[in-house]
């Protein structure tokens, strides 16, 4: 179980419709896929550029830039609500990067 990885709401979308064209999905991976319909904001490989420039800022994690570009935060207060359990503050330049990197995106 030590290779773990985190992975997008459109990579878990993109995943669970690959599974779906190849077998019936399973009533928990059809709840799943619903889900990530609903809530997907971008499309997989917008995703992915979106968490390679978050990857480039050097202070946050993979798990961070994951969260980031699902919630697509609009507002300071939704960084840091992201951030909420982490032990490092961020700084007001910080959340200002993210914010104006996510904007590109929405």
């Amino acid at each position: 179980m030590a290779d773990k990885k985190v992975a997008s709401l459109a990579e878990v979308k993109e995943i669970l419709l690959e599974r779906q064209e190849e077998q019936e999905l399973t009533a928990e991976q059809k709840l799943a896929l619903e889900h990530c319909q609903k809530f997907s904001r971008l499309e997989h490989k917008t995703v992915k550029k979106l968490l390679k420039e978050l990857g480039e800022l050097g202070f946050l994690t993979e798990a961070n830039t994951v969260k980031i570009a699902d919630v697509m935060p609009t507002h300071p207060d939704d960084v840091r609500v992201i951030f909420a359990k982490e032990r490092a503050n961020l700084e007001k330049k910080d959340v200002e990067k993210i914010l104006s990197i996510v904007e590109k995106y929405l």
